[in-house]
């Protein structure tokens, strides 16, 4: 988006949040129409050139912004006499971008640990009960550089161990957590990359401690569907909570987020989510091309950037800046 911005002024439009790059001086030059105590403005950017979600891309637009979500769009869309106006001309409008795996509002200074809200510290690397979003910080400084380059929504994901915790969805708006809150649970996160587990130990080991846990998690729900009692706690090694999170994994109805960048380990975990029928999506997968096939086949979802141009780390010795198109070919 960086990039873009500085070829382009673009403003992108999200469902909550109007995002701008290089209106900011043209909103503030504006007073708002006359509107009811606490009602939020009506907005009408006109004369852009706009890029919606699905479609052809639109000269000479215009938007209308009502309550806080698109209204309307066209290049004939009339605007409303109370309608706060800003001149889009040779601007882009685009739909809101997502940052789908961040620590956006869970880390404020990386090398202060009282900033740091993303790392459970889970017995046996374990922490799915973790709820990431309750550490979540609402007044985040990062949040605003965030919207001023398109960003309006994000995954905030959990970080560390072998299963890290839950995800949520949230929308980059002012207010408490209630109000920018999505969806939570989103999804669990784990790691089976060695690089990406600390004191982890070799790669079969993760793999192991995996299908020890998935295991325990199904026996665990059989137990109570058949009893209609909590099984004794004692009676398994990970805690009832991690056990009882794992439940809507086992289900189908909560995807599994695996960190992974490696081919093999890629291949490993399409294995796993064969053998116990997971609902998976590959989080890195710096080399994902190199198995784009098997994961068109299995219609795995890749969470992937190409931010850098040379390898960071020996699993991402195949890594390359066009993974994203060639998985998408």
């Amino acid at each position: 988006m960086t990039g873009l911005t500085s070829r382009r002024r673009i403003v992108a439009v999200g469902v909550a949040t109007l995002a701008t790059v290089g209106l900011q001086d043209s909103i503030a030059a504006q007073a708002p129409a006359p509107r009811a105590a606490g009602a939020a403005p009506v907005v009408a950017i006109v004369g852009a050139r706009v890029y919606p979600v699905s479609g052809p891309m639109m000269e000479n637009a215009t938007i209308v912004i009502r309550d806080g979500k698109i209204a309307a769009i066209g290049a004939s869309v009339a605007v409303p006499e109370d309608a706060q106006r800003i001149d889009g001309s040779g601007k882009w409008v685009t739909p809101g971008l997502i940052n789908s795996a961040t620590q956006l509002g869970l880390t404020e200074i990386g090398a202060i640990p009282e900033t740091v809200e993303s790392n459970a510290a889970g017995a046996d690397r374990i922490a799915s009960a973790f709820r990431v979003w309750e550490g979540l910080n609402p007044a985040s400084m990062l949040f605003a550089p965030a919207r001023n380059e398109g960003i309006t929504s994000t995954l905030i994901v959990p970080n560390g161990g072998l299963v890290a915790g839950q995800a949520a969805f949230v929308d980059l708006q002012d207010g408490t957590l209630s109000d920018m809150l999505r969806r939570g649970p989103a999804a669990m996160v784990a790691q089976l990359g060695s690089s990406q587990a600390a004191n982890a130990g070799a790669r079969g080991e993760l793999l192991l401690k995996m299908r020890e846990l998935l295991d325990e998690a199904r026996a665990y729900g059989t137990r109570t569907a058949r009893g209609g009692q909590r099984p004794n706690p004692t009676e398994f090694e990970i805690s009832r909570s991690d056990l009882e999170a794992m439940r809507p994994v086992l289900a189908g109805q909560m995807p599994l987020i695996v960190n992974v960048d490696m081919a093999s380990d890629i291949d490993a975990v399409l294995r796993l989510a064969d053998e116990y029928k997971l609902r998976v999506m590959i989080g890195g997968g710096a080399e994902a091309w190199k198995v784009a096939e098997r994961l068109a086949a299995a219609r795995v979802p890749v969470l992937t950037g190409a931010m850098n141009n040379i390898p960071a780390s020996f699993s991402t010795l195949g890594a390359r800046q066009e993974n994203a198109a060639l998985l998408r070919r």
